[in-house]
C-alpha cells in the first residue's frame, strides 16, 4: 500500500495542472496571480459560430483592470460572447509572458471545446500576447489579435525611466524592471525586426486601436500626453505611430486616453474584426487617423527635466525665453507633499497644484502639477520640501521654438533647423542599463554630432541637455532623451 501511495502521488505531480483559477464575480474571484486564468459567466446561448475572447492586461496591471471600474467585460457578455481572461506578470518582459500565454490558451481552447480565440489585449499585453502566437508557436489556438494602444514599437515613456535625471527615482519606485526596460524604444526597434522577420508573423491578422486623449490637466495621463506629445500624437501613454505596424489593420484612432481605450465603448469598432475567419490584411481609413505628419515622424523637443534625490529641502532654477503661450511643469516624487512652490523671476510665487498618482510606467510616483499661462521670460525657481524623497521635475513649454532644435535619431546629430536660436551648448549623459558610461559639453551653431562609440551589445539611453540664447537674448533650456540598441554585431538600432 506504501509503494501505491507512492506511486500516485508521483503521478500526480507530473499530471498537467490546469491554472483556471475559478470564474469571476464569486468567491474565488482573482487576485492577479501570474499564471492563472479566469472565466466569464457563459451568455444565455452560446453561438457556436462565435469565438471566445480572451483578455490580456498591460504593464502594472492585472486580469482585474477589464472589469474592476470598467464594462468591457460586461458588453462582450452582453454581446453573447464567451470570455477568459489570462493574469501574466506585470512587471516582466514580453519573452516570459509569451511564454505563460502560450499555455495558458492552449488551457482555454481545451476547456472551451476547441473553439478558437480571439485575443483582446491592452498596451503591453498586445506585445507579450503576438510573442506567443510568434515565438512561441501558439498561433493554432487564435484566429485574430486585437491589441488597444499597444507600444509595438516601445514607449518613450520607458526610455525616459533608464535617462540621467529619472534614475533616482525610478530605481526607488521599482520602475527599472524587465517590463520596462524591454519596451525602451531602442530594444523594440531591435526586437521587431525578430518578430517581423518571422515566419509565423503572419499567421494571425492584427487589428489595431489608438487613443489620442491625454486626459485632464493633472492626471497622470496629461503628464505622460504633455512629453509624449513632441513624439507626435498619443493617449498619454503611448503614441499613435507606435500603436501600428505596417502589417496590421488600423481599425480606429480615437479620442480616447490610454485609460478608456480599454473600455467597453471601443467594443463597437472591434466587434467586426472576432471573427474565426481569416481576414484580409488592409490598412482601412480612419476619419481620425490621418497619415503621419513630418512633425510625428521627427521630434521636437518640447521639455525640460532635472531630477535626483534630497534629504529635506530641493531647489531647481530653469530658463524660460520669451512668447512662451503656457508653461505646464509636473513635480514627480515617491512622496507626495503640500510644500512645493515656483517662483517667478520677478517674485510671484506659485503654489497651487493638482495631485494624482501614476499607474504607468512610473507607477506609485506621485505628480504636483502646475500650469501657468503666458509665463515671464528669466529664472524660475522650484522649491520642494519633504524628507528624504526622489523626484523628477519636468517643464514643458508651449513654445515656437519647439521645432527649432531637432535630434536626427538615425546619424545622432542635434541640428538648429531654423539657425533662429544661437549659443548652443549641449551637454551629453550616456547610461547603457541605467548606468552611466559617459558625460561631455558640445557647443554647436547649426549642428553637431554626438559622440557615440560603442559596440558592446546593450540598450544605452541618451541625455541631451541643451542650452542657449534665442535671437531676443533670452536665454532657454530643453532636455531630449533617445534610447538606442547596439546589437551583437555593434550595429545601432
Amino acid at each position: 500500500m506504501k509503494r501505491l501511495g507512492l506511486m500516485l502521488l508521483v503521478l500526480f505531480l507530473f499530471l498537467p495542472v490546469s491554472a483556471h483559477a475559478g470564474t469571476i464575480g464569486g468567491k474565488d474571484d482573482p487576485g492577479g496571480v501570474p499564471g492563472q486564468w479566469y472565466s466569464g459567466d457563459a451568455p444565455g446561448y452560446i453561438d457556436p459560430n462565435k469565438p471566445v475572447l480572451v483578455f490580456v492586461h498591460g504593464i502594472n496591471s492585472s486580469s482585474k483592470t477589464w472589469w474592476e471600474n470598467n464594462n468591457m467585460y460586461q458588453t462582450a457578455y452582453n454581446n453573447g460572447y464567451q470570455t477568459a481572461f489570462i493574469d501574466v506578470h506585470p512587471d516582466r518582459d514580453m519573452r516570459e509572458n509569451g511564454a505563460i500565454i502560450k499555455e495558458r490558451l492552449h488551457d482555454i481552447y481545451n476547456y472551451f471545446g476547441q473553439k478558437k480565440i480571439v485575443i483582446v489585449a491592452h498596451s503591453k499585453g498586445g506585445i507579450d500576447s503576438q510573442n506567443a502566437l510568434v515565438e512561441y508557436n501558439a498561433y493554432p489556438y487564435v484566429s485574430n489579435l486585437i491589441t488597444l494602444s499597444t507600444p509595438h514599437y516601445g514607449s518613450q515613456l520607458a526610455d525616459l525611466a533608464y535617462s540621467s535625471w529619472a534614475g533616482w527615482l525610478a530605481s526607488i519606485l521599482g520602475s527599472k524592471n524587465d517590463a520596462t526596460y524591454s519596451l525602451q524604444t531602442g530594444y523594440m526597434k531591435n526586437y521587431r525586426t525578430q518578430i517581423d522577420s518571422h515566419s509565423n508573423r503572419l499567421k494571425n491578422p492584427v487589428y489595431t486601436l489608438a487613443g489620442t486623449s491625454w486626459g485632464s490637466f493633472g492626471s497622470s495621463l496629461y503628464w505622460g500626453g504633455l512629453y509624449l506629445s513632441s513624439y507626435g500624437s498619443n493617449d498619454g501613454a503611448v503614441t499613435v505611430a507606435s500603436s501600428r505596424l505596417p502589417y496590421s489593420t488600423e481599425v480606429r484612432v480615437g479620442k480616447w486616453n490610454h485609460t478608456t481605450v480599454r473600455e467597453g465603448e471601443t467594443f463597437q469598432y472591434f466587434r467586426p474584426y472576432l471573427t474565426t475567419g481569416v481576414q484580409q490584411f488592409a490598412t482601412l481609413a480612419s476619419e481620425e487617423s490621418p497619415p503621419l505628419s513630418s512633425t510625428e515622424i521627427e521630434a521636437a523637443i518640447s521639455t525640460l527635466h532635472r531630477g535626483g534625490q534630497f534629504e529635506k529641502t530641493a531647489r531647481e532654477t530653469f530658463q524660460v525665453e520669451e512668447n512662451v503661450a503656457k508653461l505646464d511643469l509636473d513635480w514627480l516624487s515617491d512622496k507626495k507633499t503640500k510644500d512645493i512652490e515656483i517662483i517667478s523671476p520677478s517674485g510671484t510665487v506659485y503654489d497651487h497644484f493638482l495631485h494624482s498618482l501614476d499607474d504607468g510606467i512610473f507607477k506609485g510616483g506621485h505628480h504636483h502639477s502646475f500650469q501657468i499661462p503666458n509665463p515671464e521670460a528669466g529664472q524660475w525657481t522650484v522649491t520642494a520640501k519633504m524628507n528624504k524623497a526622489a523626484y523628477l521635475m519636468t517643464a514643458g513649454f508651449h513654445s515656437d521654438i519647439n521645432e527649432e532644435i531637432v535630434l536626427d535619431d538615425t546619424t545622432l546629430e542635434v541640428k538648429n533647423k531654423g539657425n533662429k536660436v544661437k549659443d548652443l551648448q549641449v551637454n551629453i549623459n550616456i547610461n547603457k542599463d541605467g548606468k552611466k558610461k559617459k558625460q561631455s559639453l558640445m557647443k554647436m551653431t547649426t549642428k553637431g554630432k554626438v559622440p557615440f562609440t560603442y559596440k558592446e551589445e546593450g540598450v544605452y539611453t541618451i541625455t541631451l541637455d541643451v542650452s542657449g540664447q534665442t535671437a531676443a537674448g533670452n536665454k532657454f533650456e530643453r532636455t531630449i532623451v533617445r534610447s538606442i540598441y547596439v546589437d551583437k554585431n555593434g550595429k545601432i538600432h
